[in-house]
């Protein structure tokens, strides 16, 4: 007995690969996942086999079918890790591991490509954009000066969502969403730059000729191969949507496909986000002025310290992220005067791709293992408040949709919440990702048969807040964490004078 209609919607992470079956009345049906390895090299590199993807996919739709497996599945959507760097030869094979969103080696390319084509106000001049490190463009120029062979080779370059969808599918196509984080998209007039592309190759067409054609939401990748239906126990006629970065996928299942709504990502790092109808304007370049995957704008800030600085620093003492809740019950905002600036990777935003972590203010009254992971976690949330002043333009977030690994720990909601003044509320389907890329199987589905109504009912009607877990802003609390951070933001500019005066810190 088959059951309803029902769709996949798969998050290929940094850690690992999460699918999610959802009936169309909003049942879940199945989940599953699947942990990805990472090479990680002490100057910066990380990277990861492509096809390691492939069969975290099969892996996680295998268990989240496990428990229905004739569901009647229309439709997939794809949400992948954004910015990665897939280069595949003539045969459409992988040349290479790809280099992730954040991988710091090519440091040395951006700062190229920054100045050859006039510095960041020249690019938001001409191209609309600022590339950052672990942006896509600095790993082609990377791999053209490190690995001339292997760039020599390429023929298709693909993110790794696209990846996905080629092998699902065997249709290379692209959209505009996860395109705005390459470094060679404009997002304002949603077209690849040819310039770019062209002065790293030399101007033979070797990179535009091989980027994927564009689609839009309306438009579906294609269906199934027949022969990775049968492999995936799913119908032929299945359609695959065209997806999108983890940020735009996460947008889309938190309902953030109006003007107004803020969504919050602790992840492995951190994003802050919130639709427009029209292209952003920071002429700093320090807001990334992504496009949505639901036809609008996703003005977006990202650090990429996150959660891993947490699980990093519990094993390192000994412990567990369960220490989380009694360590910031039991220190006050600002953790004594002890501050942690917790760039283990490098930092995004501020642009600080060659920073380390700090640990300044130690004293014998401080130098607790609590008040280490409180300096911790408000290292890590006040990076990212921060980007969401920017974000907001200086305006006040009275809601904020949080997800996220961070998001599990409700003392770290009440921190946010007492810090920004804001309700922090926390979607009731914890993946966000396999939600979004869900509804935009959805969307695609219904558009493909004549009615694809729009993303606005698609999200109000699967997009649920769970009331248990909303933090309310407690009063007394927000001078604290007001001082707390000018506090962080000192140490911030002393230990790197550079950030001093910028608007993105």
């Amino acid at each position: 007995m088959t059951t309803a209609s029902a769709f996949l919607g798969i998050d290929c992470g940094t850690q690992g690969t999460k699918a999610l079956l959802l009936q169309q009345d909003g049942k879940t049906l199945g989940r599953g996942y699947a942990k990805h390895d990472i090479i990680e090299r002490a100057n910066g590199a990380r990277e990861q086999d492509p096809r390691w993807w492939v069969d975290a996919l099969k892996t996680s739709v295998a268990a989240a079918m496990a428990s229905h497996p004739n569901a009647a599945v229309q439709g997939i959507g794809i949400s992948g890790q954004q910015h990665g760097l897939v280069v595949l030869d003539e045969a459409n094979e992988v040349i290479r591991p790809a280099k992730l969103w954040n991988d710091t080696e090519t440091a040395p390319q951006n700062e190229k490509l920054l100045t050859h084509f006039g510095g960041p106000e020249a690019w938001i001049e001409r191209f609309g954009i600022v590339p950052r490190t672990g942006y896509t463009v600095s790993k082609l120029l990377w791999l053209k000066e490190v690995e001339p062979q292997n760039f020599a080779r390429v023929r298709h370059i693909l993110l790794p969502h696209e990846y996905l969808n080629l092998w699902l599918t065997g249709n290379l196509r692209a959209e505009y969403g996860d395109a705005s984080g390459t470094g060679y998209f404009d997002p304002r007039s949603r077209k690849w730059i040819a310039e770019v592309l062209q002065w790293i190759d030399g101007g033979s067409g070797q990179l535009v000729s091989a980027l994927p054609q564009l689609i839009t939401p309306e438009d579906a990748v294609g269906k199934l191969r027949p022969e990775i239906a049968d492999e995936l126990g799913l119908p032929h006629d299945c359609l695959v949507a065209s997806g999108g970065g983890d940020n735009m996928m996460g947008a889309l299942g938190t309902g953030n496909v109006k003007q107004g709504v803020v969504t919050m990502s602790l992840g492995t790092s951190s994003t802050v986000y919130s639709y427009r109808d029209a292209p952003a304007e920071d002429r700093s370049g320090n807001v990334a002025p992504f496009c949505s995957s639901s036809g609008g704008w996703l003005p977006l800030v990202c650090t990429m310290n996150a959660t891993n600085v947490v699980t990093q620093t519990v094993e390192l003492i000994g412990s567990t992220v369960a220490a989380l809740e009694p360590a910031l019950q039991n220190t006050p905002p600002g953790a004594d005067g002890l501050v942690w600036l917790p760039f283990l990777n490098g930092e995004r935003t501020p642009d600080l791709p060659s920073a380390r972590g700090t640990l300044l203010g130690v004293s014998a009254n401080n130098y607790t293992q609590q008040h280490l992971i409180r300096a911790m976690v408000e290292g890590v949330s006040f990076g990212i408040l921060a980007g969401l002043e920017l974000i907001l333009q200086g305006a006040a977030a009275q809601t904020v949709q949080l997800i996220g690994g961070g998001a599990k720990s409700a003392e770290w909601r009440q921190l946010l919440a007492d810090a920004t003044g804001a309700t922090i509320q926390v979607p009731a389907e914890e993946e966000a990702g396999c939600l979004g890329a869900a509804i935009q199987a959805m969307y695609a589905c219904g558009c493909a048969a004549g009615d694809g109504g729009s993303f606005q009912e698609l999200a109000d009607r699967y997009v649920r807040v769970d009331d248990s877990k909303t933090a309310r802003p407690n009063p007394a609390n927000r001078d604290l964490y007001r001082a707390a951070m000018r506090a962080y933001q000192d140490a911030l500019h002393h230990q790197y004078p550079e950030t001093a005066g910028s608007s993105a810190t």
